[in-house]
């Protein structure tokens, strides 16, 4: 049993409560002492012993109370503790003003492949292989900056906070390891807070369904995929919904657009870079995109305007998962996926010299296309109730409507910035739109003189494209009468990689 004793504050009176406890030949195996306050662990007091037991304790001068309590403050304490250290998934350690490690929590002893009773009291500096750490330490006054380093062979950022007494005095500090998948998950969390999944590709035109059903199935493959399709029609949004759906899916995603950076920023960014890489780098060095999304997915898009040395090295870890970061000799293995998008014909620039075709056979296992806003034009109304919904929330307006007249124009503008473009519209219309009924002049879309907007124009975007379109049109039409890609190869006299490659980019006989 367990006792709380309650008593005035004089000169020996926790002494007068242990000596009835002694007469009485109980053996107490804890005690704490906090005024008013004396807490009694008896294990052999029984509940008539704690009867006589209450009514000696009164005869003490200055006792006021005799209670039974659950578990003393000091143990309630300690049980707290470890069930916080426990629950912490990053390696924390308590080293001591000699730097020597005092506790640890679970995630930092299986981090260091060693018995709890061997490494406390181990130097901790030792454990990172870095002589001058304590020196590093008590120049910075036991609290350091985020810093890279090893422990036990595996890269973490190291971060330490001073550990100080009741009288301020420093007496060591809390180190805490944070590994990059954890870094990663966190800034994951971070940028897509919400899940996304294909429910989150509006549409139900029979180009979209096909689409989301092919990339259902792709989806679950371990192996790099391509989606082509024109800028603005929402190639990462698919991307991401192949992640969520994905056995990787509680993984972190991470995006990277190879055309927005020049080559040295896009290799740090992806392959990360060693401390003192380069003028101006961060001093523990900096994990990249790869690091940060171990055993997730990494999304490159517009791959096409990645430079040759970066085509070069990417190749080589989609040959084994080992990268070096920029300014080390270290390999580092890790466990991505890799979908990437482009707007342009990758066949082509392999022909041309642009793109290496070692790569495209890399990254090009399975693919999927996203058809422009024009070829689904079934969906564009659906599109536009959702983007007009979304965005009177963002701008804090009541919610506002279409006219029939806004809804037609809307539906014969030849949208070549394709979803992104439609997007932008209705986002400009909500804004400046003094109403809740937004009219044809409120989309500001190129109108002819009739008010309508304008249909007969030329809706190419590039030849390319026009190249592209007359091929799926051609392939789609002579497949009805040539279903393989061996009969339709010898029928449009070329290869059957060729024709396999162009029927899995437009979809046709999936």
């Amino acid at each position: 049993m367990r006792i709380n004793v309650i008593f005035e504050d004089r000169i020996g009176i926790a002494q007068e409560i242990l000596q009835s406890l002694s007469r009485r030949s109980f053996n107490v195996t804890a005690s704490e002492v906090d005024p008013p306050h004396i807490f009694l662990e008896v294990p052999e007091l029984s509940a008539s012993g704690f009867k006589l037991l209450t009514e000696e304790l009164h005869s003490v001068k200055g006792v006021q109370s005799v209670q039974e309590v659950s578990i003393l403050p000091g143990a309630q304490r300690r049980l707290y503790l470890d069930a916080i250290m426990a629950s912490q998934a990053d390696p924390l350690f308590a080293i001591d003003a000699k730097g020597d490690v005092a506790i640890a929590n679970q995630a930092a002893i299986e981090a260091s492949g060693m018995a709890a009773n061997q490494l406390f009291g181990q130097p901790f500096q030792e454990r990172i292989a870095m002589p001058d750490f304590m020196k590093l330490l008590t120049d910075h006054h036991f609290h350091l900056p985020i810093m890279e380093v090893e422990f036990n062979q595996e890269r973490y950022l190291l971060e330490a906070t001073q550990l100080r007494e009741g009288n301020g005095q420093v007496a060591g500090a809390l180190v805490t390891l944070h590994a990059y998948s954890r870094i990663g998950e966190r800034l994951n969390a971070l940028q897509h807070y919400a899940s996304v999944g294909f429910e989150t590709i509006i549409g139900t035109s029979p180009e979209i369904t096909q689409l989301k059903e092919r990339a259902a199935r792709m989806a679950l493959v371990e192996a790099p995929l391509m989606i082509t399709g024109e800028t603005g029609t929402g190639k990462e949004l698919l991307a991401h919904a192949c992640h969520d759906v994905s056995s990787r899916k509680l993984q972190p995603f991470f995006a990277l657009n190879c055309a927005a950076l020049p080559e040295n920023l896009a290799e740090s960014e992806l392959f990360g870079y060693s401390p003192g890489a380069f003028t101006g780098a961060l001093r523990g060095g900096k994990p990249g995109l790869l690091e940060l999304a171990d055993g997730g997915t990494v999304f490159l898009d517009e791959v096409g305007e990645m430079s040759p040395y970066l085509q070069a090295k990417m190749l080589r870890f989609l040959n084994d998962g080992c990268f070096r970061r920029v300014g080390s000799e270290r390999e580092l293995k890790v466990d991505v996926r890799i979908i990437c998008a482009t707007h342009r014909s990758l066949e082509d620039m392999t022909a041309q010299g642009t793109f290496r075709e070692d790569l495209l056979f890399r990254l090009n296992v399975l693919n999927l296309h996203v058809p422009p806003l024009r070829q689904r034009q079934s969906d564009i109304l659906l599109l536009t109730e959702a983007i007009l919904k979304s965005a009177c929330e963002q701008v804090r307006r009541p919610p506002m409507r279409l006219t029939p007249s806004a809804q037609k124009a809307l539906l014969k503008n030849p949208w070549t910035g394709n979803v992104r473009q439609l997007k932008n519209v209705i986002f400009r219309a909500v804004t400046l739109c003094k109403g809740l009924v937004i009219d044809v002049h409120d989309l500001e879309l190129a109108q002819t003189e009739s008010g309508e907007a304008a249909a007969s124009e030329d809706p190419v975007v590039s030849l390319d494209q026009a190249m592209a379109d007359y091929e799926k049109s051609l392939l789609q039409r002579l497949f009805e009468e040539y279903p393989s890609s061996r009969k339709l190869a010898k029928r449009l006299n070329t290869s059957h990689s060729a024709i396999s490659v162009r029927l899995r980019k437009y979809a046709i006989g999936s």
